[in-house]
């Protein structure tokens, strides 16, 4: 089935199993969720945070360091703090930003298998939003001092836009923004955009040679 973006729609899930289910039956499923973790990271986390970072420029705080499996998996955030820092070199701890994210890292990781690798993938909006701009990092940030940056945001729908997006669904806002912001709903059509040209076969992965990890799934990063 060729992707048309001009037919996209927009629907909130509440679980990771929902989209799975959906009765659409997505080909390709690109998530912003880390899928692979390693059981020792090294300064700037997995291979594949590092690479998608490298492409980044100012945005590639954007992209976080993932921690130890073992730490991910703690419910705690002192005791998660402890594990970090026993499975990372140089010893590092975690910030309350990544920690928040554990539990839908979890739930993924619960259900994914390297099978299920074939149609779901690990993506990054910023990576997306870099390919449509010729390769290029974005100039201007999402947020600024944890608020929607008007400019940057506008920079994104542009990009979308010129990919076939329809204006009425950039400029949408279907949810409340405690469900999901201007942001989400920016970054969701990104990696939509991504999903798409990996089936393709013409999204770009990193690292390329990505290495699995415990569990045998590739811990790689697709834009």
């Amino acid at each position: 089935r060729r992707y048309d973006a001009t037919t996209t729609t927009v629907q909130l899930c509440a679980t990771f199993a929902d989209i799975l289910a959906l009765p659409e039956a997505p080909l390709m499923i690109a998530i912003d969720i880390p899928i692979g973790l390693a059981e020792r990271v090294g300064v700037g986390g997995r291979a594949a945070d590092i690479e998608a970072r490298s492409r980044l420029g100012a945005r590639q705080s954007a992209v976080f360091a993932m921690p130890a499996r073992a730490a991910v998996m703690e419910t705690d955030y002192r005791r998660a703090c402890d594990i970090a820092l026993a499975n990372s070199d140089p010893p590092r701890k975690i910030s309350k930003q990544a920690f928040y994210l554990f539990p839908k890292i979890r739930e993924v990781d619960a259900v994914m298998t390297p099978a299920l690798q074939d149609r779901v993938v690990e993506c990054h909006p910023e990576l997306a939003f870099w390919a449509l701009n010729g390769e290029r990092p974005l100039a201007l940030p999402k947020k600024v001092r944890s608020q929607p940056h008007a400019a940057g945001l506008e920079l994104r729908r542009g990009l979308l836009a010129a990919a076939g997006y329809r204006r009425e669904l950039l400029d949408a806002r279907p949810f409340k923004a405690s469900e999901a912001g201007a942001d989400d709903l920016l970054d969701a059509m990104a990696n939509s955009w991504s999903a798409a040209r990996i089936a393709r076969g013409q999204g770009r992965r990193f690292p390329l040679d990505p290495v699995r990890d415990t569990r045998g799934l590739r811990m790689e990063i697709w834009g």
